[in-house]
């Protein structure tokens, strides 16, 4: 298969850029030799998962909420949004915030898009799928969503995020792209976010017990952060504009899932079942032909050796 496509940006803006997915695309620009403006107002990323870059030529940090405004000094030819509450506990903590970014911050990055020329990639979520009812996902699926529901101020921000990235484009011709990211994990998470990742490691190393909801089922598909990343940068290369998925097909139960991280790990915990949230998903899988197809991309990272590489970083990492 191809190599995933890549070009060479001079300016890139990326809003959660101090976030957890959002700090590694800084580096990988930065490492692919583009200036970088982070711009981040803190209220999930963190000052400690950009602090590595801040002595590094090219890179600003702007503290800043792209729902009240987006301004940058020099004038940007790629502008990746990731600016939004993305876990369970974040979204359900900051309900109207998650809005406000999936809304009017959104409208915010793609004006400045448009102002500049700029290449725009928002990032979506496989979310927008719902508690599916088709497995795996492709991006032809319109989902199977609750509007009102416990996880909707999540799901309607980013279904909206998409409406709304498209009729920018149809309207003033926005060069805009689309990335549907599935569950996506590696070091830089915050042990306490709520998702199973994390907190199954954190449990782990701390030898209590993993926490599996229901019975465990249920199933996720786990893409190790460095093949999201390149994932995304293909697309910001390519110029589609319709949403395209990135995320890993290998389908995993949430029960497995706690016992690979037990055993990889080499903890003693025990798996203790715990309620599940209202309209959590019963699965979750990409169809990543498209992906493979179009921009020459696929995951490289077994869950194996992305795991263990997350549980080396929790090691030595306050991880919380």
């Amino acid at each position: 298969m191809a190599s995933p496509l890549t070009r060479n940006w001079d300016h890139a803006v990326v809003t959660g850029g101090a976030g957890f997915v959002g700090s590694h695309l800084c580096a990988a620009l930065l490492d692919a030799g583009a200036a970088v403006t982070c711009v981040d107002d803190f209220s999930t990323g963190r000052p400690e998962n950009v602090a590595p870059l801040l002595d590094r030529p090219g890179f600003t940090l702007v503290r800043g909420n792209v729902s009240e405004g987006l301004t940058v000094d020099r004038k940007p030819d790629l502008i990746l949004h990731f600016a939004s509450p993305a876990s369970p506990a974040d979204y359900l903590r900051l309900p109207l915030h998650t809005m406000d970014t999936g809304s009017l911050g959104t409208r915010n990055a793609l004006d400045l898009a448009h102002r500049s020329g700029a290449r725009f990639v928002l990032a979506s979520t496989s979310e927008v799928y719902g508690d599916p009812q088709q497995n795996p996902q492709d991006e032809r699926y319109w989902g199977h969503v609750n509007p009102v529901g416990p996880r909707s101020v999540y799901d309607e921000a980013k279904r909206f995020g998409e409406a709304l990235t498209t009729a920018h484009a149809e309207a003033k011709g926005t060069d805009t792209g689309i990335v549907r990211l599935f569950n996506t994990y590696g070091p830089r998470m915050r042990g306490h976010d709520g998702r199973a990742v994390p907190t199954f490691v954190r449990q782990a190393l701390a030898g209590e017990p993993l926490t599996v909801t229901g019975d465990g089922r249920q199933t996720r598909s786990l893409c190790y952060v460095d093949d999201t990343v390149r994932g995304i940068l293909a697309a910001a290369a390519h110029g589609m504009r319709g949403p395209v998925n990135i995320g890993n097909p290998s389908e995993i139960t949430m029960l497995d899932l706690a016992r690979l991280v037990v055993r990889l790990a080499g903890s003693s915990s025990e798996i203790r079942f715990i309620e599940r949230p209202t309209d959590d998903p019963a699965v979750r899988c990409p169809d990543i032909t498209l992906a493979r197809d179009k921009l020459g991309w696929e995951p490289q990272v077994d869950a194996e050796e992305g795991l263990s590489r997350t549980i080396d970083w929790f090691r030595t990492t306050a991880g919380a």
